[in-house]
C-alpha cells in the first residue's frame, strides 16, 4: 500500500480530532466560565522526538529503528491539546450569589463526591438548607474548606472583592462577617483536568492555599466564556475542507494509482 495512503489517513484524522474539539467549544459558547479549548497538529516527527528518551532501547541503534519509519515522519497528527484560560466578558447580572472573577488563573472551589474540584462557573444559589451551592448542587467552599451557610434571616447579602461574605443583624442594617469563599490560584494550570460540568480536577500535589486577597470576586455578575463563535465556526468549516481533501488524496491513491500499476507497470514485455 502506498505511503501516501498513510499520510491522507493520519491527516484525516487529525481532522476528525480537531472537530470534535471545535464541537464541544461551540457547544459550550453560552456555558458561564468554561474555557474553550484548543488542539495542535503536528507530525510523527516531533513525536518521536519527545517520547525517543522513554523508548525501552537506545537511540540510533539497528533495534532502534523500528520504531521510526522515516517513510511516515511527517504523517499529521495531533502532537499537544491545551485549554486556553483567558477571561471572558462579565454580564452584569444584579444577582446577589453570581459570583465572577475578574482574574485569569483563579478559580472557585466547590465539594463533590470525588473530592475538591475547581470551577470559574460563578452562577450560585442557596439550596433547601441555605447552603451555598453550584447549579450541580454541589457546596461552594469556604477558606477552611467547610461549607458557606445564610440564614433565612439574612435579608442583606454582600460579597467583597476579595471573596468575604457579610450579612445584617436581622432587624437592623449593621453588618458581620459570614465566612470567605475559597478562591485558589493553581501553581500550574497545565496540571489541571476538565472533567465535565464545567469543572477541573487540580493536581494532587497542590495544596490549594487560599488566595486572601484575590481581589478578583465580582458581585452580581457573572463570567462568560471565552469561546468566539465566529473563529470556531471558520475553524470548523476549515477543518471539514481539510477532511474532503485528504479523502480525495486516499481516493487517488488507492483508484487511480492502483488502476495506473495494474493497467501499465504490470504489462509484460516479450
Amino acid at each position: 500500500m502506498q505511503t501516501g495512503y498513510y499520510a491522507a489517513t493520519g491527516g484525516m484524522v487529525a481532522q476528525f480530532n480537531r472537530m470534535d474539539t471545535i464541537a464541544s467549544n461551540l457547544a459550550n459558547a453560552n456555558t458561564a466560565g468554561f474555557k474553550r479549548d484548543q488542539v495542535i497538529t503536528g507530525d510523527f516527527a516531533r513525536l518521536y522526538k519527545t517520547a525517543q528518551s522513554e523508548l525501552p532501547i537506545a537511540n540510533n541503534t539497528e533495534d532502534a529503528a523500528q520504531y521510526f519509519n522515516r517513510a511516515m515522519s511527517r504523517v499529521p497528527q495531533i502532537t499537544d491539546a491545551y485549554t486556553d484560560y483567558s477571561l471572558g466578558s462579565m454580564q452584569e447580572t444584579g444577582n446577589t450569589f453570581d459570583l465572577a472573577l475578574s482574574k485569569e488563573g483563579q478559580f472557585f472551589a466547590v465539594k463533590t463526591p470525588q473530592g475538591i474540584r475547581l470551577t470559574r462557573e460563578g452562577a450560585f444559589t442557596l439550596n433547601d438548607e441555605g447552603k451555598l451551592v453550584n447549579k450541580q448542587g454541589y457546596e461552594v467552599l469556604s477558606t477552611d474548606k467547610t461549607e458557606i451557610t445564610f440564614n433565612p434571616q439574612d435579608s442583606v447579602i454582600t460579597i467583597d472583592k476579595n471573596g468575604q461574605a457579610m450579612t445584617n443583624v436581622p432587624g437592623t442594617t449593621q453588618m458581620v462577617a459570614n465566612k470567605k469563599l475559597l478562591v485558589v490560584e493553581p501553581q500550574n494550570l497545565r496540571m489541571l483536568k476538565k472533567e465535565g460540568e464545567n469543572l477541573y480536577v487540580p493536581d494532587p500535589a497542590d495544596p490549594l492555599k487560599p488566595k486572601d486577597e484575590s481581589g478578583s470576586v465580582m458581585q452580581g455578575f457573572t463570567e462568560k466564556s471565552n469561546v468566539n463563535a465566529v473563529n470556531e465556526m471558520i475553524a470548523l468549516v476549515e477543518a471539514n475542507r481539510l477532511v474532503g481533501m485528504y479523502q480525495k488524496a486516499m481516493d487517488s491513491q488507492m483508484n487511480d494509482l492502483n488502476r495506473d500499476a495494474i493497467e501499465k507497470l504490470a504489462v509484460t514485455r516479450r
